[in-house]
């Protein structure tokens, strides 16, 4: 279960991964706590020990941005776990009502591309629609399918992802990012409860508090049917939408990747065609 003290959980877990030595405090004889000690974030921060402990009790959650980004240097965070550290401290929006279809108009846009696998994914990681191609890169590809459970429980994906090891981070991050306040969000609290039990890998990289946003990546793949092919991601925030992603695959042109991409293509418009005359790929007579 996700604790109500997301500004305190966080500011304890990154606490726990700064070394004293990276913030020039020399160490001397045993240490009984990880990381650095909660006087010593607030000495380095500029603030008073009983205020910090405040923070992370959860008794007091709303320091200023001065303070926040005091903490942030302190505990050697990037603008990204910055920005996310200032709006754990900030008053948690009303519930929105979701939109759990991807729109018209993006299925028909997706669904127009031959060349480039796509897909619509929310929040969660819920895919709303796929393409063809993007459904011919992995079963997992499929609407209804959770990408971050499919990734982390499914042997397949294991098999496919090359990368997998920095996927699952980046998957994970990307989950602490949408959580943030959110702490009343019931979907999010049921798929975190849920990957919490069923994957020991989730429980690692959720107990780090690393915060990833969803950005463009290069994808690793070695597929069944093509072998190893490396495809861009972009991924594209669908306006109108709450927090909707468009994800486009491409490859470099004139690449080896490239060529394998238009066979995969090539494979699905063949087993399009045949489906089409209801006749199967291999019972086609040469024309």
């Amino acid at each position: 279960m996700e604790s109500t003290n997301a500004l305190g959980d966080y500011l304890r877990a990154r606490r726990e991964q700064v070394r004293p030595e990276d913030v020039g405090i020399r160490s001397i004889g045993l240490r009984r706590v990880p990381g650095l000690r909660r006087e010593e974030v607030a000495m380095l921060a500029g603030i008073s020990s009983d205020y910090y402990l405040r923070l992370e009790q959860g008794r007091d959650r709303n320091p200023s941005v001065q303070v926040l980004e005091s903490l942030a240097a302190v505990l050697r965070l990037d603008a990204d776990a910055t920005a996310y550290l200032i709006g754990l401290a900030q008053e948690r929006p009303a519930p929105r009502p979701r939109i759990e279809q991807a729109p018209d108009s993006i299925v028909e846009l997706i669904n127009g591309w031959p060349d480039n696998p796509a897909y619509v994914q929310n929040r969660y990681t819920d895919v709303l629609a796929v393409n063809p191609l993007c459904a011919a890169l992995s079963p997992n590809y499929a609407v209804g399918v959770n990408l971050l459970t499919a990734v982390l429980l499914d042997p397949v994906e294991r098999t496919l992802r090359r990368d997998w090891e920095e996927l699952t981070e980046e998957g994970v991050g990307a989950l602490r990012s949408e959580l943030g306040s959110n702490v009343d969000d019931a979907r999010l609290k049921e798929l975190v409860g849920d990957l919490s039990v069923r994957s020991e890998r989730f429980r690692q990289l959720w107990a780090r508090h690393d915060v990833r946003p969803r950005r463009g990546r290069v994808s690793l793949l070695t597929h069944p049917e093509v072998g190893d092919i490396a495809l861009q991601s972009d991924k594209l925030t669908v306006s109108g939408t709450d927090n909707m992603t468009l994800v486009v695959f491409h490859a470099t042109p004139g690449s080896r990747d490239a060529e394998l991409l238009a066979l995969l293509g090539s494979l699905v418009a063949s087993t399009d065609e045949a489906a089409a005359r209801n006749v199967r790929p291999s019972e086609r007579r040469p024309e």
